[in-house]
């Protein structure tokens, strides 16, 4: 393990051409790097502090799912371990081993690909004013935390700023065609259903995920990231219990940090304390060995 905290990487002589809340991506020409930093973020504020660490479980953990979920969907990943990248990258090794990821370029889709395996979050306010979620009919009778009957694809818009904003499956098909609009939908159920099984089996509830996927020589490819503790809500299955908000493995306890503060939840963020940094580290690499079996890479 390592304690040394990454919060933006620079590789002279490698393009960058995006930063996101935590990823940075370079170009290589032919390829991408994508690079995962130990950011974090809340109330779509990227926080001063990182975690140690971070970037490496989220790495690892797609890697290890763009491997099980091959054979539902061919995923944008090339390479990952550190004997497989090339030798301008060399150089650059104390920043990227572990945390990095060369992968295939792709035309991403303008379509957030949210499924929702547990009424919780905006879904149960949603399901509470109306008895829908997303403008989805649900049954009477469902509880917080509840296991839906069966998963629902809840896509969004792609925000660049700000929040996503959820969108009807019309509108999916409306941006990128029917028949794409219904793969995107299929594609999203069939790999949350193997990977929720999956998980379940492992100690840990996959309650909701999104997917990003884009086009390769035409063909639908999973890309960006894949069923992390960043962009799912992972729980404990041993503690679950529906009615209350479930415990988390994800960034919901920094959360619970910074809603005991007098923040406003616009910038600057607050720094996080040394053991709220190090308490979400530990949650992290929980969620990263109980679902892979295997120690994290540093």
């Amino acid at each position: 393990m390592s304690d040394d905290v990454l919060l933006t990487c620079e590789l002279p002589g490698i393009k960058k051409i995006k930063v996101g809340k935590v990823r940075e991506i370079f170009d290589l020409g032919d390829t991408l790097l994508l690079v995962a930093t130990d950011r974090i973020s809340a109330f779509d504020c990227i926080l001063p502090t990182g975690i140690p660490d971070k970037g490496r479980v989220l790495t690892q953990i797609s890697a290890f799912w763009f491997e099980q979920t091959a054979h539902i969907l061919p995923n944008h990943c090339l390479a990952v371990a550190w004997k497989d990248f090339p030798a301008e990258l060399k150089p650059f090794e104390r920043q990227l081993r572990g945390r990095s990821m060369i992968v295939k370029k792709a035309h991403i889709l303008p379509v957030e690909s949210i499924v929702r395996g547990y009424l919780i979050g905006s879904g149960w306010k949603d399901y509470q004013k109306s008895g829908q979620v997303c403008g989805i009919p649900l049954r009477a009778g469902y509880h917080m935390a509840d296991r839906l009957d069966t998963a629902l694809f809840t896509p969004s818009t792609k925000a660049e700023a700000g929040h996503d904003e959820n969108i009807a499956f019309a509108e999916v098909a409306a941006l990128i065609g029917k028949d794409r609009a219904a793969q995107v939908r299929d594609a999203s159920l069939a790999l949350y259903d193997f990977a929720a099984n999956y998980a379940r089996k492992r100690g840990i509830i996959i309650a909701d995920t999104k997917f990003e996927f884009g086009l390769i020589n035409d063909r639908l490819t999973l890309a960006d990231e894949a069923l992390t503790p960043d962009s799912s809500r992972f729980w404990p299955a041993a503690t679950y219990a529906p009615g209350a908000s479930p415990a988390s493995f994800d960034k919901q306890f920094v959360r619970d940090y910074l809603e005991t503060l007098a923040w406003d939840k616009t910038p600057p963020a607050p720094p996080l304390p040394p053991d709220v940094a190090q308490r979400s580290r530990e949650k992290y690499l929980e969620a990263f060995r109980l679902l892979t079996g295997r120690e994290l890479e540093t």
